[in-house]
């Protein structure tokens, strides 16, 4: 082998080596066709040779715009207590059960009375002998065979004795835990047996029928909020939206939060809301009907303007719009569109007025 056919041999070589080395960025290049990849729209080729971008719009129609805000509130009980004896003494009897719902007026524990009891019926054994008394007092009195301050003293005495009986009756009923209202009764934190005082909690008894929803206004809302305005709702894990009615609203604004406190109140009657959870509250404010509203994304502020683009034969063209109300997704558009103009809501910000597109796409614009 000559040395001019090694050279060819090495070059030959070399340049097999180069193309496989190089051939994956070469196959790229060849086929990517100039593709831009960008999420919301892409470059196509029309049939005159322009390049279009792909992008979706969708075709204006009058709407109902909800002026609203949103808040975070959470449930609270109708009413709710920690139930404890008025009297101390031992726990003779537990009367309820745990997670049951309960009467007004339902006896649901009791401490040891027997020393009431007995002096309860001692003081009631003395009770007719006072009385006879009294008659023979009056009949002797009627005859003036004794004086008036005799009559009186004996009348004292009996009127004493019955205000003894009531007012051992009434600690009778310090030794009864009875219910302060319809409710449900909670865990029970004691046994029978176990000795009570009016600091021992026994059980907490609460109204989840109805519920309150408690939430917080800033300042700029607090002349819009009132006693009988309706509220909606909705909490974790549930797919529903509840109505509540303003029932209260604070008096004054929290001074360190500047924030007005209110309360509506939710009839709960199947009791599937529990109090403590977290609500998400939505309050409308007032609504515009047959008002043109965009997407949020479809406005564009550029040089002190919002501009939007609609399709116009083929190309995108650039409308100067006037917005009004905005939502969290949504915003009103007062002059600058009109119904049944195609809005581009995609690519907006590659468009450039008179450039040419193409619809990939028609969606439905809904107002949030």
């Amino acid at each position: 082998m000559n040395r001019k056919t090694k050279i060819i041999v090495f070059v030959s070589i070399a340049i097999l080596i180069l193309g496989m080395a190089f051939f994956p960025k070469i196959k790229k290049l060849f086929t990517s066709e100039g593709r831009d990849d960008v999420s919301v729209a892409r470059i196509v080729t029309g049939g005159n040779g322009r390049s279009a971008l792909m992008v979706n719009a969708t075709l204006l129609k009058p709407q109902t715009l909800n002026n609203m805000f949103r808040i975070t509130g959470v449930l609270l009980p109708d009413e709710e207590v920690d139930l404890t004896f008025e009297s101390s003494g031992k726990i003779t009897s537990i009367y309820f059960e745990e997670g049951s719902q309960v009467q007004k007026g339902t006896l649901l524990a009791k401490v040891n009375d027997a020393p009431l009891q007995a002096e309860l019926k001692k003081l009631q054994a003395q009770l007719p002998l006072a009385e006879d008394r009294l008659y023979r007092q009056q009949t002797l009195l009627e005859k003036d065979a004794i004086s008036q301050e005799t009559y009186q003293s004996v009348a004292t005495q009996l009127e004493t004795l019955k205000a003894d009986i009531e007012l051992v009756k009434t600690r009778i009923q310090q030794t009864e835990l009875r219910a302060p209202f319809d409710g449900m009764i909670g865990l029970r934190q004691v046994s029978e047996g176990a000795y009570a005082s009016p600091s021992v909690v026994i059980t907490t008894l609460t109204k989840i029928s109805p519920l309150k929803i408690e939430f917080s206004l800033t300042q700029n809302f607090v002349n819009t909020i009132k006693p009988g305005t309706e509220i909606y709702f909705s909490v974790e894990n549930d797919l529903g939206v509840y109505n509540a009615t303003v029932y209260a609203v604070e008096s004054r604004l929290d001074v360190r939060t500047l924030s007005l406190f209110a309360r509506a109140r939710y009839p709960n009657s199947d009791g599937k809301m529990k109090p403590g959870q977290s609500a998400s509250v939505r309050i409308n404010l007032d609504q515009i009907n047959n008002a043109i509203v965009i997407p949020s994304i479809s406005s564009i502020k550029e040089m002190g303007r919002d501009i939007a683009y609609v399709y116009d034969n083929g190309n995108a063209r650039e409308v100067e719009i006037v917005t009004g109300m905005r939502t969290s997704a949504s915003v009103e558009v007062i002059s600058g569109l009109n119904i049944g103009d195609t809005l581009l809501t995609t690519g907006v910000m590659q468009l450039r007025n008179g450039m040419p597109v193409q619809i990939g796409q028609m969606v439905e614009n809904r107002a949030d």
